[in-house]
Formats: structure tokens, C-alpha cells, sequence
């Protein structure tokens, strides 16, 4: 029986092996391909068993005649594992389509024993390694699509024998090695998509060969230099892309003529130049015109009326306009394009007022962006009419007028941003409509009246912007009903009144609160406990009283705290060391009692308790008083302990008499001097002349228009000082000595230069003389760091290294703290009047000090030059002084800000203002406005520009994007802080809130890497 048996099971087997040739082969190959998978999610291949025949598994198609595998098609199911090599064996294969998995490890060569094969399409996966030459075995090729993997080296000159190819897509690869000439011949291409890949080099002239190619995709390449003019006779190409490269040149004027059948353009972050083609109107059918981040420049004339299928036209951050006041005309054209989605034209040089009809602009457009443009007059209400907007963007221009109530009819709208124009009159409540509003930005306009309480119907609203506007009446409480609020409420320098309502508790999710420099008064509610996700509350330059609540322990999230310059009482509490604060500012309030000194309060760079006069303890180098030690038992004195006390007293008094008696007599003797808080060294004209040795040319450090500068070391206590040496001949030197000494008299700053003491005598041939002494800046001033080359061999900053980015960063924001504090938080406001490089000097931990103050003026609270104002005529320096003063203003905090803004674009170009490069009106902040972020490397100072290449040399990609970030950010600030307009610049507080972040972010690209 059981040889039977087994008779019956050979002959079956037999049957098997016989009847279905090749079954076996390919049946473990299918296999071999399953026991590859690591992750089926969804089953997929639960089917794959000997229950039924191979050819009917899932994803498995064979040939009718054999039963072979001839297509293998998993698309999109999610497999996790690698590709056996195996697959080699499925010899009748002639697609294989696994898409839209997560497929690893090497692409197999085995793949090119498959001569039968025809689509080979892998996209999306995360195979890595080299493309392996053996697929160019597979002679009969159609379609290899490789794209979003990981893959590297260089493309195989073997693939340039594929002729057959007709989709080559090797996209979001790693490819190096530049494009390869060889694919010139490949002549059967109709796609060719290489777009973000490492490759490098110029765009090869043999592309041009591929008379049939229909998609041209090579942007994110770092290609460079022109378009190979072969290129432009592609005729057959309806999707032409090379965006994200460093591209130059013009487009030919004939563009639209030589390539008909174009349907999307992107041009977009290179560097072309020129105009852009009128002849694009010629190419009916585009749908998509993208040119973005160039140096496109002139009046755009193109009609796009012509372009009847138009949806998509971005053109900003070029250099588009000509000036003449109706090139907005231009929007009278696109009326006709019915089709229209995206408009956007921003930053730009467009000028003129916004025509009216562009009311009539297609209702199915979705984003329209004007922003940072040069247009004026009224917003037309006529924009009521765009129904399908979602985005309306047209801040940084010059709008005037009221804001149209019109925009309330726009029920699908997500974002308003109608910031730093000049509109005024009130909110107008029909914004209340807009139910899907999330962002809503006015700021920095002129709007007056209360801010609208039908806001609080906006139940989506993330982001609400109203700062630096003149807003009065109270917060609404509306406002703190709506839970999406998260991002920030932003209602900085208007004229509320009243207190912050109770109900701020409610906006659980909210980021930042900022009420800062209005007139808010009660005390900080206790129910700000419920704001769980704050980490910015700017409270400041408010009338808010009582303590500080204990409600804020519960801010665990918190990372920045102002509450400086209101009438806040009580002691600084000890929770405050737990929380997560990175800044705390608490000056000029009524706070007593002992400051704390663990936590932030470690840090006196990032706490200010300025002008709390009852404050005491705390670390060193907040320099306030030591706490009195006070008893903690009450105890009975003893008759003995009680006549101790009384002589103790009596010897107190005697001593203190005998003390007044010869300081007295001192004073007589003594040179005149002015009194500082600190007891001041007395020094002599001798002291001064040992000290620096003669007053020797060895120690000069400097030398001005009132006197001269030199290191020294005291013989009194042999610290090292910095003599300023007054030059008496000089008309308004000693009321500049004066000026100096009274501004510096009553304030102290870390970031401020420090006064030693001055001296006011006779040298030895019986002339009057003066100096300042001042603790010696080891690393020297700014100027010389940034501008060694110009120094001589013998001075020590010819030879340091340069300043990177980050230490640039910090020495702005030290600049910037100490200006915040002369302006706002040294009791009588002071504007400086010189601020330049050389009046910044650097310690040795190349911290910043602001110094030379003998231009500093005194204002009162109305920006009125208070009579203790020096009356020295000169407001400035030649290119730093700001524009006004020229025209006989008087000194502002305004004018400081935009000395400011020259200096920080100093900092980041390497251009003195007085570079020759500025003349005829045009100046260092036009230099630094007129260009576009990604051309950014071409203004900034060739230093950083070298900072930012060692990144690309230790392949830090990710750093040099952040690196690239920081340096536009730095320069906007620098162009917003030097604007032509006093009222335009941005303020201090601002200034050092944005570049705080600009930092924290470099910082962490560096933890990252």
C-alpha cells in the first residue's frame, strides 16, 4: 500500500512539473520576494500560499499561454523589507510596479537579467546605494522611475545604451557627478525628471537632442550658468521646470514663440535677470507661470489676457516695476483670466495705486499677495467681489484710507494682512462675518477708535495682530472667548485702558500675550493660571499694581517675561527660579526684599531689575545692595550689653565727625569732578600721564575730532583703563566732557561702557585738562573687527580672526539691550547721537559696551530736549546720523534706531556707509533693501560667505539653510530699523524680541549638527 502511495505521488508531481513549464522557477522566486517583506499591513500577501494557483495572488499577472509572471504590481500598499534578488528569475517579467512603499536596501543587478522588462518603477521607496549598470541590460526598457529614494553616485554611463526609454525620472535622489551629456542620447525621451538631486555643473548643451521631450524637470539641482539655447527649440515641452538652482541670464525674448505648447513655467530661485519674454502670451495654454526669487526687473508688459488658462501666476521677489504710476494697469488684463487661482506679485518695486478692476478678477481666485510693494490710495472695495479669496496679503505698502467693510463679504478668507501701511479710522465690525478667519494682521498702520468686540465671532482665529496702532478703550472681553487663539494676541503700543479682563484665563492654547506699552491698569489677574501654553507675556509699560501673582508658578512653558516699568509692588517671588525663563525683565517698578539667585537669575545677562530701589541681594553682577542682616529673636539687653551699645555709638559718632571734617577739607584741595553712584578713583593729570607713559603714540588707541584715546595701566591699583583725552582746542569739546559726564553720571549697563572716574586739572605747562577713564575694552572697538584690513600691521585687531555670524548675532542684540535701556529704562530717556562701530567695544568675552557719549542728549516724556542737554551742533556721523536730523529735527530715540540699522547692516555686509559704492542718493539701506533673499550671498560680507560654505564642505545642509535664514533675517531688521521715516523703524523692544529668536535658532542648528 505504501509503495502505491508513493507511485501516485511521483506521478503527480511528475504532472506538475510537466503540464506548467517555468512554474517552479517563478513560483519561488514570488516566494523568496515574500519572505523579504518585514511589514504587510493590510494582508497583501496572506494570499500568497499553495491554496491557489500563483498567477491568481494579489498583485500577480500572468501570461495567458504559459502561466508566467508578467507583471508584479504592489503599488501602495505599504510593504516594509527589501527586493530580493531572486526577483532576477522571474524571466518573462515585463513590469515591475512597486510604488509607494518602504522598500530598503540596494536596488539587486540581478534586476538586469530581466531583458523582457519594460517598466520598471520604484518611486517612492527608501532603496539606497548606487544604481546598479546591470539594469542597462534590460535593453527593452520604457519607463524607470526611480524618484524620492535615496540613492547615490553617480548615473552609469552604461544606461546611455537604454534607447528605448521614454520616462526617465530619477527625482529626490542623491545623485552627484553633474547631469550626464549621455542622456542627449537617449532620444526616444518624452519625460526627463532629475529635480532635487546633488548633481552640480551646467545644464549639458546635448539636452537639446530630445526632440520629443514633453517634461522637463531639473530644478533643486545647484546647476549653474545659463540655459543652453538648444534648449528653447524643445518645441514638443508643455512642462519646462529648473527651479532652485543658481541660474543666470535672461530668458530670450522669443520664448513663447520657440516652445508653443508650454502649459507650466518654473523659473523660480535662480538668479535670471532682464525681463520677463512679452512673447510668453504666444503659449496658450499655460496654466502656470512661476518665476519667483529672480532679478526679473522693468515694467511688465506681458498681455495675459491671452493666457485663457491661466491659474497659477507668481512673479515675487523680483525687482518688477518701472515706476511710472499706472504699471498696475497691468492688472486689467488679467480680467480675462477666468481660470485665475494664485496671484502673487509681492516684493517687488510695483508703484500706483490698485486699479479697480481688480474687482473683477476671477471668483475663483484663492491667494492674492501684493505685499512689500511701493502701492498707495485707497484698498478698492470692489475686492468684496472675490468670493473664493482665502488670502489677502498686502502689508508693507503705503495704503491709506479706511479699510474697506466690503472684505467682510469675503466669507472663505483665512488670512488678512494689512500690516505697516498707513490706514486709519476704526476696525471696521464686519470682519466679525468672516467665521473661518485664522489670521488677522493690521499692525503698524494708524487705526484709531476700540477694537471691535464682533471679533470675538471669529471662532477660528489663531493669530490676531494689532500692535503699534492708536487703539483705545478696553480689551474686549469677546477677544478671550475664542479657544483657537494660539499663536498670539498682539496688541503692543496702542491706548488701551482698563484692566486685562479675567476672562484671559480662557485662551488655554494661546503662545503669546503681548499688552505691552499701553495704559492697563488693576493688577495681573490670577486667572492667567489657565494659559498652560504661554511662553512669551509681554505685561510692560503699563499702570499694573499690586505683586507679582502666583498664579504665573503655573507657566511651566514660560520662556520670556516683561513686566518692567509699571507700579508692581511686593518681593520678587521664589518660584521664579523654577520656571524655564530665557528673559525676565522687572525694571522700574516698586519691587523690595531679597532678588533670588538661582534659575534665570543666575544670568544678569537676560535680567533686568533696573529701578527698584528697595531690591537688594542677588548675583554680583546685577550690582544691587547686599540684604541687611536682621535679627530673628527678640532678646532682653543686659545693663552691660546696653552701655556697650550707647559707647559703640558714641565711638560711631566721633568717627563719622572727624571723617565729614576731612573730607571737607579734601574737597577743597581736590580737582572738580562729577559725582558718580560709586565712589570714584581719584586720579591726578600725573596719575593719567604715568599711566599711559607719557601720554606715548605706542598706547593710542584712537584719535577723534575731540581728542584721542590711549591704554594705560594705574599705578593706584594697576588696573588696565582706556584715558579719553579731551582736545580743549576743539570748539564744543568741554561741553562734550559735560555732556558725557552727565549722561553717565545716573546710568549703569552691562552692556554699557564703564566709567572709572574723570579728571578736570592743569597739566604741567598750565593748560586746562580733561579726560574720561574708562575700563579697557581688551578686544577693541567693532569698527576694527569689521574693517581690519584698513588698520595698521602694528594694531592688534589686523590680526584676529573675523566675527562669525553668531558673534555678530550677540553684539546686536547687545547693542540693541543697551539703547532699550537708555531709551526706556534709565529713569530720563537718553539718546545717544553717535552710535557707530567705533563707539562699540568688546571685552574679552567679546561682549559688547556701548561708549562715547559726549553727544547724548537728555529728552523728556514729550521728545523734547530738556535743558540738561548738551549743546554740542553735531547729531551724528556722516552716514549714520539719521535723515532727518539733516533737516534740522530735533534728536529722537528714532534717530538712535536708525544709526542702529546702519550699524547692524555694517555687521552683515562689511560696507561702511561711506563706501564709495553710496553716492548720488543711493546708500547703504537701499543696498541692502533692493535685494532679494536668495541673492543675499552677493551683498553679505564675503566672511560669512565663507562661514556658510564650510557648512557645504562638511555637508551640514540643514545648518547652512538655518545659516541662510539668519542672514536675511538680520538684514531685514537692519532695513527696518533704518527706514527713511522716523515712524516707519522698528523699536528696540521689537528689535530684540525677533533677534532673541534669530539666535536660539542659529544655536540650536549648531546642537543639531
Amino acid at each position: 500500500m505504501l509503495l502505491l502511495l508513493l507511485h501516485i505521488f511521483t506521478f503527480q508531481t511528475l504532472i506538475d512539473t510537466t503540464s506548467f513549464p517555468g512554474n517552479t522557477t517563478d513560483h519561488m522566486a514570488l516566494m523568496a520576494f515574500k519572505s523579504k517583506i518585514s511589514n504587510d499591513p493590510h494582508g497583501i500577501l496572506k494570499s500568497w500560499n499553495d491554496s491557489i494557483h500563483f498567477c491568481r495572488w494579489e498583485g500577480i499577472t500572468c501570461s495567458h499561454r504559459r502561466d508566467r509572471v508578467t507583471i508584479l504590481d504592489l503599488s501602495s500598499r505599504d510593504l516594509v523589507g527589501s527586493l530580493s534578488p531572486f526577483i532576477g528569475n522571474l524571466s518573462f517579467l515585463r513590469e515591475i510596479r512597486l510604488l509607494n512603499n518602504s522598500f530598503q536596501g540596494d536596488i539587486p543587478p540581478e534586476i538586469g537579467h530581466l531583458f523582457r522588462l519594460q517598466v520598471l518603477n520604484l518611486n517612492n521607496n527608501s532603496f539606497e546605494g548606487k544604481l546598479p549598470p546591470n539594469l542597462s541590460r534590460c535593453s527593452n526598457l520604457n519607463v524607470l522611475n526611480i524618484g524620492k529614494n535615496k540613492l547615490v553616485g553617480k548615473l552609469p554611463m552604461e544606461l546611455a545604451s537604454m534607447s528605448k526609454l521614454i520616462q526617465l525620472s530619477i527625482h529626490f535622489n542623491h545623485f552627484t557627478g553633474g547631469i550626464p551629456p549621455f542622456i542627449g542620447n537617449l532620444t526616444s525621451l518624452v519625460v526627463l525628471s532629475t529635480a532635487d538631486n546633488d548633481f552640480g555643473g551646467n545644464i549639458p548643451d546635448t539636452l537639446g537632442q530630445l526632440r520629443s521631450l514633453w517634461v522637463l524637470g531639473l530644478g533643486g539641482n545647484n546647476l549653474f550658468g545659463k540655459i543652453p539655447p538648444s534648449i528653447y527649440n524643445l518645441s514638443m515641452i508643455s512642462i519646462f521646470s529648473v527651479s532652485t538652482n543658481q541660474l543666470e541670464g535672461n530668458l530670450p525674448w522669443d520664448m513663447g514663440l520657440t516652445l508653443p505648447n508650454l502649459e507650466q513655467i518654473n523659473v523660480g530661485r535662480n538668479n535670471f535677470s532682464g525681463r520677463i519674454p512679452i512673447t510668453l502670451s504666444n503659449a496658450s495654454k499655460l496654466e502656470s507661470l512661476e518665476m519667483p526669487s529672480n532679478n526679473f526687473s522693468g515694467k511688465l508688459k506681458v498681455p495675459f489676457g491671452l493666457l485663457q488658462h491661466l491659474q497659477w501666476l507668481a512673479l515675487n521677489d523680483n525687482h518688477l516695476g518701472s515706476g511710472d504710476i499706472d504699471e498696475m494697469k497691468i492688472l486689467t488684463s488679467l480680467v480675462n483670466c477666468s481660470k485665475l487661482q494664485y496671484l502673487v506679485l509681492a516684493t517687488n518695486q510695483f508703484q500706483g495705486r490698485l486699479p479697480k478692476s481688480v474687482a473683477n478678477l476671477s471668483i475663483q481666485l484663492i491667494e492674492l499677495h501684493f505685499q512689500q510693494n511701493n502701492l498707495f490710495g485707497d484698498i478698492p472695495p470692489g475686492l468684496g467681489n472675490l468670493v473664493g479669496l482665502r488670502i489677502l496679503a498686502l502689508y508693507d505698502n503705503q495704503f491709506t484710507g479706511k479699510i474697506p467693510r466690503e472684505i467682510g463679504q469675503l466669507e472663505k478668507l483665512d488670512t488678512i494682512a494689512l500690516g505697516s501701511n498707513k490706514l486709519s479710522g476704526e476696525i471696521t465690525e464686519s470682519f466679525g462675518n468672516l467665521t473661518l478667519l485664522s489670521k488677522l494682521g493690521l499692525e503698524q498702520n494708524q487705526l484709531s477708535g476700540s477694537i471691535p468686540s464682533s471679533l470675538g465671532n471669529c471662532p477660528n482665529i489663531e493669530a490676531l495682530y494689532l500692535s503699534q496702532n492708536d487703539l483705545n478703550g478696553s480689551i474686549p472681553k469677546e477677544l478671550f472667548n475664542i479657544s483657537t487663539l494660539s499663536i498670539t494676541l498682539d496688541l503692543f503700543h496702542n491706548h488701551l485702558i482698563g484692566s486685562l479682563p479675567l476672562e484671559v484665563g480662557q485662551l488655554g492654547n494661546l503662545d503669546e500675550l503681548d499688552v505691552s506699552d499701553n495704559m492697563l491698569s488693576g493688577e495681573i489677574p490670577n486667572t492667567l493660571i489657565g494659559c498652560t501654553s504661554l511662553e512669551f507675556l509681554y505685561l510692560d509699560r503699563n499702570h499694573f499694581q499690586g505683586s507679582i501673582p502666583e498664579c504665573l508658578s503655573s507657566l511651566r512653558g514660560i520662556r520670556e517675561l516683561d513686566l518692567s516699568v509699571n507700579n508692581l509692588t511686593g518681593k520678587i517671588p521664589q518660584y521664579m527660579e523654577n520656571l524655564a525663563l530665557e528673559y525676565l525683565n522687572l525694571s522700574f517698578n516698586n519691587f523690595e526684599g531679597e532678588l533670588p539667585t538661582k534659575g534665570i537669575f543666575r544670568n544678569a545677562s537676560v535680567v533686568f531689575v533696573e529701578g527698584n530701589n528697595n531690591l537688594c541681594g542677588g548675583i554680583a553682577e546685577l550690582g544691587l545692595p547686599k540684604c541687611s542682616i536682621k535679627a530673628t529673636k527678640k532678646a532682653k539687653l543686659s545693663h552691660v550689653h546696653i552701655i556697650i551699645i550707647v559707647f559703640s555709638l558714641l565711638g560711631v559718632i566721633i568717627i563719622s565727625i572727624f571723617l565729614l571734617c576731612w573730607t571737607k577739607r579734601k574737597n577743597r584741595d581736590r580737582s572738580s569732578r562729577f559725582s558718580l553712584k560709586e565712589p570714584l578713583l581719584q586720579l591726578s593729570y600725573q596719575s593719567l600721564l604715568k599711566a599711559t607713559d607719557g601720554f606715548s603714540s605706542t598706547n593710542l588707541l584712537g584719535k577723534g575730532s575731540l581728542g584721542s584715546v590711549y591704554k594705560g595701566v594705574l599705578e593706584e591699583d594697576g588696573s588696565h583703563v582706556a584715558v579719553k583725552v579731551l582736545d580743549l582746542l576743539y570748539r564744543g569739546a568741554s561741553k562734550s566732557f559735560m555732556a558725557e559726564c552727565e549722561a553717565l553720571k545716573n546710568i549703569r549697563h552691562q552692556n554699557l561702557l564703564k566709567i572709572i572716574t574723570s579728571c578736570s586739572s592743569i597739566d604741567f605747562q598750565g593748560n586746562d585738562f580733561k579726560a574720561l577713564v574708562y575700563e579697557l575694552m581688551p578686544n577693541g572697538s567693532l569698527d576694527n573687527w569689521l574693517h581690519a584690513s584698513a588698520q595698521e600691521t602694528n594694531n592688534a585687531q589686523s590680526r584676529v580672526q573675523s566675527l562669525s555670524l553668531l558673534q555678530r548675532i550677540s553684539i546686536a542684540i547687545d547693542v540693541a539691550s543697551a539703547l532699550n535701556y537708555l531709551h526706556y529704562h534709565c529713569g530720563k530717556p537718553i539718546v545717544h547721537c553717535d552710535l557707530k562701530p567705533s563707539n562699540v567695544l568688546l571685552d574679552n568675552d567679546m561682549t559688547a559696551h556701548v561708549g562715547d557719549f559726549g553727544l547724548a542728549k537728555f529728552i523728556s516724556s514729550e521728545s523734547k530736549i530738556s535743558n540738561q542737554s548738551s549743546t554740542v551742533g553735531v547729531r551724528g556721523t556722516i552716514g549714520y546720523a539719521a535723515p532727518e536730523y539733516g533737516m534740522g529735527s530735533e534728536v529722537s530715540i528714532h534717530g538712535d534706531i536708525y544709526s542702529y540699522g546702519i550699524l547692524v547692516l555694517e555687521m552683515m555686509t562689511g560696507k561702511k556707509p561711506t563706501d564709495n559704492l553710496f553716492e548720488g542718493g543711493f546708500n547703504l539701506h537701499h543696498y541692502a533693501r533692493m535685494t532679494s533673499p536668495d541673492q543675499i550671498v552677493e551683498i553679505v560680507d564675503p566672511k560669512l560667505v565663507q562661514e556658510a560654505e564650510a557648512t557645504i564642505v562638511n555637508r551640514q545642509s540643514s545648518r547652512l539653510n538655518i545659516i541662510m535664514d539668519c542672514l536675511v533675517s538680520m538684514i531685514r531688521i537692519g532695513v527696518a530699523c533704518s527706514m527713511e521715516s522716523p515712524q516707519d523703524r522698528m523699536l528696540t523692544s521689537t528689535v530684540l524680541k525677533e533677534l532673541h529668536l534669530i539666535k536660539d535658532n542659529l544655536q540650536r542648528s549648531w546642537g543639531n549638527n
